[in-house]
């Protein structure tokens, strides 16, 4: 296995563990998981995160990871760590569609249905908002 890849599988790593000892209880990040993924699962008139990320064409796949790491950059600068993170996280489960070790398979299996979780979360919690409104 080349670097890049061993880098990569040990950032899906250090993000699952992430998401399991600490994400889980932070109710902001995950809104934010959930509210970006949702935005692009809808833009694509897709029913889940993997459906999303299995429509992607390869110019699409390119532009939305440049996307991510300008948009993941700049809150990073900004300060603002957990959409930084939020970024970073479908960033890797985008990347991970990619690659072809099965652990890696088997991790961005586990990933994208924590984040078709949050995104079920977020679309309840804005369900029960536009309900209060009305």
């Amino acid at each position: 296995m080349s670097t890049k890849e061993q880098d990569f599988k040990d950032r899906l790593v250090a993000v699952m563990s992430d998401l399991k000892d600490n994400i889980r209880d932070d109710a902001e990040a995950m809104w934010l998981i959930g509210s970006l993924a949702a935005r692009l699962v809808d833009l694509y008139k897709v029913r889940s995160w993997g459906q999303f990320k299995a429509k992607l064409t390869p110019q699409a796949y390119n532009q939305l990871l440049k996307d991510f790491e300008e948009q993941g950059n700049g809150y990073h600068k900004e300060g603002k760590a957990k959409a930084a993170y939020a970024i970073q996280l479908l960033a890797i489960s985008t990347v991970a569609r990619t690659q072809s070790d099965p652990e890696v398979k088997q991790g961005e299996q586990l990933l994208d249905g924590i984040i078709n979780g949050m995104v079920t979360n977020y679309r309840k919690a804005m369900a029960a908002e536009a309900a209060k409104a009305h």
